[in-house]
């Protein structure tokens, strides 16, 4: 028997999922690890197995999620990651199997993601041009990284997203190339507002652009808001006739973002992160070790729920325990 949905001292109702199975990451992106990815000077927990992974699987169903995304660090370098979206393909009650991934590999193995299950697919892309890709990256592949977009495209996975991070000097030139990119490609550009870690609080401070501006540029160009869903993350997306893709922006910096949050974490280690810059997190592995204890996460997660703030305090400059995106997976 499939669980309702679990709920906060605020009304929330949580239903979605964001589950890092790595902390790994082949590209060294400016915002998030510029050295590229370095393991802990400390022996770190090891990451989840598929069994434990399958048992988590099998816990958050019953507790009432219906939507998973894999994150990382990135997911595809971890050689299982097939079998950990057909498990949540035969999990009863996962209805949207989604992954986030840098694309360098995605023209190789699209078709195998969809084949395992996955039905959604969102790739970061931060500049459509190749330089400057390359200087925020670390990597020379946005011709990978594109050419993996149109097999997916072709494949016709139930939806396709780009993620781009917003930085000052650049804001402007990129939505007019991404607003071209769109007009014949049915997928989604979101725009993010770069967020404060507690290794890149500098970075952001000297780049920070608010998504305000995006908003009233494209409302002026006849771009309208589009309803959001009950599994919806946290982009605001608008439409317009004469595209056939979307333009989403996520601020999380703007009054209100929290009161409509839906998700919760789980990093690789099998912590549970009530919030992404949340002070503390709480270890479920000991729940993970077989399907029976499992069952009993809804129990344990609702109780944890009712330390859950109601926004985050981004504002007072407290990041919690927010080191870099790929420890906490985005």
């Amino acid at each position: 028997m499939l669980g309702a949905m679990l709920t906060d001292a605020y009304a929330r109702k949580f239903s979605y999922l964001r589950l890092s199975i790595t902390e790994k990451c082949n590209f060294s992106c400016k915002y998030c690890l510029p050295e590229g990815y370095k393991p802990s000077a400390h022996a770190p927990e090891p990451e989840l197995s598929l069994s434990e992974i399958r048992n988590l699987l099998a816990g958050i169903s019953h507790a009432g999620f219906r939507k998973i995304r894999i994150t990382g660090g990135e997911p595809t370098l971890r050689p299982d990651l097939l079998q950990i979206i057909e498990a949540a393909s035969e999990t009863p009650g996962i209805e949207i199997r989604a992954l986030s991934t840098n694309g360098w590999n995605l023209r190789s193995i699209s078709k195998k993601l969809k084949l395992a299950g996955l039905t959604h697919l969102n790739v970061s892309v931060d500049s459509l041009d190749r330089q400057r890709f390359l200087k925020l990256c670390g990597r020379d592949s946005l011709h990978l990284v594109l050419a993996g977009i149109e097999e997916a495209l072709a494949l016709q996975f139930a939806g396709v997203k780009i993620n781009a991070v917003l930085h000052r000097d650049s804001a402007q030139s990129e939505l007019e190339h991404f607003l071209e990119y769109v007009k014949s490609r049915p997928l989604t550009v979101r725009f993010i507002e770069l967020m404060r870690t507690g290794e890149r609080g500098e970075y952001r401070d000297r780049h920070f652009l608010s998504a305000g501006g995006l908003k009233l540029h494209l409302l002026a160009r006849g771009w309208k808001p589009l309803e959001r869903e009950l599994s919806s993350g946290p982009a605001h997306e608008f439409y317009h006739p004469d595209f056939s893709g979307r333009i989403g922006l996520i601020a999380p910096h703007s009054d209100g973002f929290c009161e409509s949050c839906n998700r919760l974490r789980v990093t690789s280690q099998g912590k549970l992160k009530l919030c992404l810059f949340g002070e503390k997190d709480e270890s479920i592995r000991p729940f993970l070790q077989s399907k029976e204890v499992a069952l009993g996460l809804d129990l344990r997660i609702q109780q944890l729920l009712v330390q859950k703030p109601g926004a985050h305090f981004l504002s007072e400059g407290r990041t919690g325990g927010a080191r870099n995106f790929s420890v906490m997976g985005g």
